[in-house]
């Protein structure tokens, strides 16, 4: 990827000429049309009722966005059964009943002029942080028996039953989603859960018709997009978020590291089924989340000893990470690993990947990773590693981003995302918003600290009642 930061001057493109770029429409097989190439990634908080149905927080939090600017928004994680949740507090699309509320986010969401609602269809697998307490006595369903390996997760192989009733698990979120008029759905197939336990080698150590080669390994997750087709047909739109790499060595180097790059496009070019498959393709990378590359940023050791206590009773290893997490100096051992492996690139971490991979499949690319900055936003673009990128802690800082990318290159000098993620650790307790106190105005600590909270709790609001 270029850098138009250290292009000579006569070279770099002028922000007019990124803005043409970036404010550009982007059209997909399916024919959805989206207005810009700025897409708000699935990112969310615990904002819903207990029992799976949307709150009003939901709709204030996706609608927020949507006034910001952005072309489309793929949502929060979304279960498609109670079995596949990762945390209690999100809405899920598990039954008919949950249409009413969808068909009101999306109209909330296509108020701001015309802005795109995409659900992300979902399923923990193995990888499920809190699974409530309808699942306490349940082991994550997966494609494997062997725990997770950040968390020591629990969980079992499915069996071919389970395989073909959770097929049409996501084939049903589908249909509803399409009968609450949102305007097309992704399937999670990325960052450790249910469907990447399928396709990663790494994870998979099946010996079945679903295990083995990569063939196989995308059985699943082939006959999970034609269920789809078949229940609502090649005209609505159907993404898949991907990992472009595993990296499932990232903390113990000895594992093995999963799907190489060639895997993936192997398995890209299955999803596009002879051009009635996926509509796009999501990129992203790791295997697990969290995760050096995902999201790509700092480690806060302090936020996650005051929040992480809420998963010490998740996993076999959850302990000792807590422990890890309160030792000034394994604390400070596990930051550096982390950055180490991360890499000293954040925003367009994924771009070189999705650059090859949108080489070999004939369907639109997104690209996830940290974009901010209009010029590294139209670069990528230009230089053919993606047709649009998607954000979300960078829009969590500034909900309007798309707004600012109009008039200038990035947020005002203190104002930008930090990449700090304390946002990410935070959300296992608190309303998801922006923690990193630097971005706040005040004189005193109290004044900032003030702003901060006003800014978090200003998802709350408006109430559903007068």
């Amino acid at each position: 990827m270029s850098d138009t930061h250290t292009t000579a001057e006569a070279s770099v493109p002028s922000h007019q000429a990124d803005k043409e770029v970036i404010f550009k429409a982007l059209s997909f097989p399916s024919g959805l049309i989206v207005k810009n190439r700025l897409f708000r990634s699935s990112i969310s908080g615990t904002f819903d009722d207990y029992n799976g149905h949307g709150s009003h927080t939901r709709i204030n939090w996706e609608e927020r966005f949507a006034r910001g600017g952005v072309g489309a928004i793929i949502s929060s994680f979304v279960p498609v059964t109670k079995r596949g949740r990762i945390i209690p507090r999100y809405a899920m699309i598990d039954d008919d009943d949950k249409i009413p509320f969808w068909r009101e986010v999306g109209k909330r969401v296509h108020h701001h002029s015309d802005c795109k609602f995409i659900l992300q269809l979902s399923h923990s697998g193995r990888q499920q942080d809190i699974g409530g307490v309808e699942n306490l006595y349940n082991v994550g369903l997966s494609s494997t028996g062997e725990q997770d390996f950040f968390h020591g997760l629990l969980c079992r192989a499915m069996t071919q039953t389970e395989i073909d009733a959770t097929v049409q698990f996501f084939a049903q979120g589908a249909r509803r989603a399409k009968e609450a008029g949102l305007d097309g759905v992704e399937l999670h197939g990325a960052n450790g859960y249910l469907i990447t336990q399928f396709l990663s080698s790494g994870i998979n150590d099946r010996t079945d018709e679903y295990g083995g080669p990569v063939e196989n390994r995308a059985r699943f997750v082939l006959e999970i997009v034609r269920a789809i087709r078949e229940t609502v047909g090649g005209k609505f739109h159907l993404q898949m978020k991907i990992n472009a790499v595993d990296h499932d060595n990232w903390l113990y180097p000895w594992r093995h590291n999963g799907n190489t790059l060639d895997d993936t496009i192997r398995i890209c070019k299955i999803l596009e089924d002879d051009g009635n498959g996926v509509d796009a393709f999501h990129i992203s990378s790791g295997s697990t989340f969290p995760h050096p590359r995902n999201p790509p940023g700092d480690f806060p050791v302090l936020t996650a000893r005051r929040w992480y206590d809420v998963m010490l009773n998740q996993g076999v290893r959850t302990r000792l990470n807590y422990w890890v997490f309160n030792s000034s100096i394994a604390g400070k051992l596990f930051r550096q690993w982390w950055l180490f492996r991360r890499g000293p690139l954040i925003e367009g971490i994924n771009a070189e990947y999705a650059k090859k991979i949108r080489k070999a499949v004939k369907v639109p690319v997104l690209c996830t990773g940290g974009f901010q900055y209009a010029a590294h936003i139209a670069q990528v673009i230009r230089d053919g590693c993606c047709d649009a990128v998607t954000m979300a802690r960078p829009l969590i800082a500034n909900n309007n981003l798309p707004e600012i990318l109009q008039q200038q290159n990035s947020p005002a000098e203190g104002k930008q995302c930090t990449y700090c993620n304390k946002c990410l650790l935070n959300a296992l307790e608190n309303p998801l918003g922006c923690y990193e106190l630097s971005r706040y105005d005040g004189k005193t600590f109290e004044e900032k600290y003030d702003n901060m909270i006003k800014s978090v709790m200003s998802v709350f609001e408006p109430p559903t009642y007068p």
